[in-house]
């Protein structure tokens, strides 16, 4: 394999790891913005004591 192969070949491996880390990047801030959406919903409930207790019998 020659050289100019070879650079291209880590080239395109080195675009793919840094778009598979932007990806994952979006796909964390989506999931700790549907977070911090969900504790907000659950703080303005209209009914606060409403699920704070689990009842289970076994």
């Amino acid at each position: 394999m020659d050289i100019a192969a070879l650079s291209t070949v880590m080239s395109q491996a080195s675009l793919k790891q840094a778009a598979g880390l932007q990806v994952m990047s979006i796909a964390k801030d989506t999931a700790v913005m549907q977070a911090q959406n969900m504790a907000l919903m659950l703080q303005q409930s209209p009914h606060p004591n409403l699920g704070k207790t689990l009842d289970i019998q076994v």
